[in-house]
């Protein structure tokens, strides 16, 4: 059969196969060598210089990216530039991350030469062991592939999925050992909405006075709805003792259990919210991150948590969509 006449869906799937199927060599194959990278870059004072031409230039750009953002300086230059006035990036103390498949690029080997005479450690991504470059850097990090996925062979698809991957292997490596966190991630990403998000704190967005949803125990389970519908119908209201304390919450999906217990329904809405209420809601500090929060939320299959004061009592509530707004996502 000519390759043209192949079904765009199997031609899809053979692409995915290839590709997984590298990254799952690669995982067998990932050795001390993986430690030894993780380590050295630990180790500088400086910062990672990634480089690459092409194809390997951009996965270069993306892995510099990645670094910086998780907490490893990096940056990416060009290996052409570098050798035209742009070298002055390059220190004593830094390491050159070269990737690069053939491992025989002239103008990455001739920036590895020129970096290594400034005093800067070296790293290389390359599909072949054998090659100059890997034979000339102080680590070097197999990224080699069975085939590439196209009926060519020779465009760069798997080859350049291994390097991006390794390069994300790195990244998270050194941010775990970095000890690299929320909060950390919230003050490298300050604009946008993933930056504003992780930087809120659940006391800046709870509800609280007037906007609080909150009864008594000795009210009615009727008063518990009609407070429920009209605080914008959170579909949860607060309960507190006479002190002021938390003791519980009734949910909407309180009141459907409880329109299926036995008796009329103008019976249980004259009884006490106490009889009714959910004890031992979950709750969160208001000094909580509101990613936090969420965290929360989506492990527990819920939408709203309770803030308590020092004394317990009830200070305010967070849902899900004062964080999220009326989107979805996932931390």
């Amino acid at each position: 059969m000519k390759a043209k006449n192949r079904n765009a869906l199997d031609i899809g799937r053979d692409v995915l196969r290839i590709e997984a199927e590298a990254l799952l060599a690669m995982i067998e194959r990932l050795d001390e060598s993986f430690e030894n990278a993780v380590g050295a870059i630990l180790s500088i004072p400086g910062k990672v210089i990634t480089t690459g031409l092409g194809k390997s230039g951009i996965v270069a750009r993306k892995t510099a990216s990645t670094l910086a953002s998780t907490g490893t300086p990096a940056f990416f230059l060009h290996p052409v530039e570098a050798l035209h006035g742009d070298l002055g990036i390059v220190a004593k103390g830094d390491i050159l991350l070269a990737i690069s498949n053939s491992g025989e690029n002239d103008e990455v080997l001739n920036l590895l030469e020129a970096a290594k005479k400034i005093g800067a450690k070296s790293l290389s991504l390359t599909g072949n062991l054998q090659s100059t470059l890997a034979r000339n850097t102080d680590i070097t990090l197999d990224v080699s592939i069975a085939r590439e996925a196209c009926p060519l062979g020779v465009v760069p698809t798997a080859s350049t999925t291994a390097a991006l991957a390794l390069g994300d292997a790195l990244a998270i490596a050194l941010m775990e050992k970095r000890d690299f966190g929320r909060e950390d991630f919230a003050l490298f990403h300050p604009g946008g909405r993933l930056g504003r998000r992780l930087s809120l704190r659940v006391r800046d967005i709870m509800r609280t006075g007037e906007k609080l949803p909150v009864v008594s125990e000795s009210d009615a389970l009727a008063d518990a709805l009609r407070e429920m519908t009209e605080r914008d119908n959170l579909g949860v209201v607060l309960v507190v003792d006479e002190g002021g304390a938390l003791t519980g919450v009734v949910t909407d999906g309180d009141i459907r259990r409880i329109a299926r217990l036995e008796g009329t329904w103008e019976e249980k809405a004259a009884g006490p919210v106490e009889k009714f209420m959910s004890r031992n809601p979950k709750t969160v500090d208001a000094d909580s991150l509101a990613s936090e929060a969420v965290q929360i939320m989506e492990v527990r299959g819920i939408t709203s948590l309770a803030i308590v004061d020092g004394k317990g009592r009830a200070a305010g509530i967070v849902h899900l969509h004062d964080i999220l707004g009326r989107g979805k996502f996932t931390i």
